[in-house]
């Protein structure tokens, strides 16, 4: 009896159960106790479909879990009940003979049942509930045979249900195992489904099963984000994404607090990225449990405004639902309201693309969100696309946009640079006070006069005359080339 007991506790904590005593040092009790065990086991063996339909009648009235299931396919389940209960009840009488092959079973019960999404709590419920049928029909028979006998099992009633410990245990642990392998498989095909819409390679027949994946919906409108460290600074580990603050609509979980959460660095997929850029994530990981996928194990997604991540190599891209859709144009000022909100540690540079309609319009979306990165000042900011045409004009052509400063700037660069950068900012500050030299004075804690001067220098230098629209409007790009283009 002591050994019993230890073995019960060790079953409580996580051990296996402690291997019995050989026969020959065991009680003559516990000797018949086991004799009678066998002889009661053997009646149950023989009427295995009886108790089979008894249990799956029980588990569709008490186990909400396995009404589904069972609706489905009846067949299946009552199989897979019959199964198990024949390897266990087995195991009773030939623990040696059966014990692999009842784990083996249970091991796949805990893996199906996972990859249906039936609820761990479910199968764990319907393994006890199994156990206590089997206890109960085993009390009965040995009652109805002989009731003196019925204390005898007294000692082996811890040993019966460390059993059933530890089968729960095994299916616990191949269910938990598949949970992950499910969550893996699921986050890396959202992974690669957000890659091909970000890459414009996605097939037209499979944007309709990317939005049902990703929660999104298919003739949505949407916009990009792109986000990057600015060149030569800090680079941050993994990249990554700003600290977003964006207006209530766009807000939600970020892709790594939870379940992806969002690709790659999605998700609602998780953080950067749970597959770095070109690998992939060993099936043990990542360590959160996911949503649990519809019946059959396809993936599903519950609709979501957070924005959904993909993490590159140097640039992390995130894509924000906006509001509106076919025929409705939304709100005009919303892209402005996200880049306002926005909010990124110093020296990260993000970008803006323009709004387009569709999720197979992604891929354009993205070019326009890496425009206007590249369209962001060196030393880190953010960019909406739309409020910087004349830079993206500037960026999407670098060999004419460095064509252009050459032209209409290369003149200066024969001065002393301390004289030429003087004239260049004088410039540019009149430039941004819409040609007023009182503000651009202002501004450069000069006199209008000396704004005046400067203008007229740089118009001896270069033959240009900043009250034609056309020079104006040549010196303004020139003067963007030479500012995101140089070095």
């Amino acid at each position: 009896m002591p050994q019993v007991v230890r073995s019960r506790i060790a079953v409580l904590h996580g051990a296996h159960p402690a291997a019995p005593l050989p026969r020959s040092f065991r009680s003559l009790a516990d000797r018949a106790a086991v004799e009678v065990l066998h002889r009661a086991a053997r009646v149950l063996v023989a009427s295995l479909p009886v108790l089979t339909d008894r249990l799956v009648e029980a588990l569709y009235e008490q186990e909400p879990g396995y009404r589904a299931a069972i609706d489905s396919d009846r067949a299946e389940v009552w199989q897979e009940v019959h199964h198990s209960l024949r390897h266990n009840v087995g195991s009773l009488i030939q623990p040696k003979e059966f014990r692999d092959a009842a784990h083996r079973t249970s091991r796949w019960i805990g893996e199906i049942r996972a990859e249906q999404g039936v609820p761990l709590d479910a199968v764990l419920h319907a393994f006890r509930m199994g156990g206590a049928m089997v206890w109960q029909d085993l009390v009965d028979e040995t009652a109805r045979r002989d009731p003196d006998d019925v204390r005898l099992l007294v000692h082996v009633a811890a040993d019966v249900w460390n059993f059933v410990d530890e089968h729960c245990g095994i299916v616990a642990d191949a269910y938990r195992q598949a949970e992950r392998r499910l969550s893996w498989r699921r986050e890396n095909q959202q992974r690669l489904m957000v890659a091909a819409l970000l890459d414009g390679t996605a097939r037209i027949a499979d944007v309709c099963e990317a939005a049902a994946m990703l929660g999104l919906p298919e003739q949505g409108r949407y916009a990009v984000l792109a986000v990057a460290s600015a060149p030569g600074g800090p680079q941050q580990q993994g990249l990554a994404r700003p600290p977003l603050n964006l207006p209530a609509a766009l807000s939600g979980a970020a892709p790594d607090e939870g379940p992806h959460a969002a690709p790659g660095g999605q998700t609602r997929l998780g953080g950067p990225s749970h597959a770095a850029p070109g690998g992939q994530t060993p099936p043990d990981g990542p360590p959160h449990a996911a949503p649990s996928p519809e019946p059959g194990g396809r993936p599903h997604s519950a609709p979501s405004t957070a924005p959904l991540w993909h993490t590159g190599p140097d640039t992390a891209f995130a894509i924000l639902r906006l509001t509106g859709g076919p025929g409705d144009p939304g709100d005009p000022d919303e892209l402005h309201a996200i880049a306002a909100a926005l909010d990124a540690p110093a020296g990260t540079r993000a970008g803006i693309g323009s709004a387009v309609d569709g999720l197979a319009a992604l891929g354009e979306a993205r070019r326009l969100a890496e425009t206007a990165l590249r369209a962001c000042p060196a030393a880190g900011g953010t960019v909406l696309l739309d409020e910087h045409l004349p830079d993206a004009l500037v960026v999407s052509s670098p060999a004419l946009g460095s064509a252009l400063a050459d032209r209409v700037l290369g003149p200066l660069d024969r001065l002393d640079p301390s004289d030429r950068d003087v004239i260049l900012e004088t410039l540019t500050a009149w430039l941004d006070a819409d040609g007023s030299a009182q503000r651009a004075g202002a501004r450069l804690y000069c006199h209008r006069n000396t704004v005046l001067n400067r203008l007229r220098r740089f118009e001896q230098l270069t033959g240009r005359c900043l009250t034609r629209p056309r020079d104006a409007v040549e010196v303004s790009l020139a003067l963007a080339a030479r500012r995101l283009l140089v070095g």
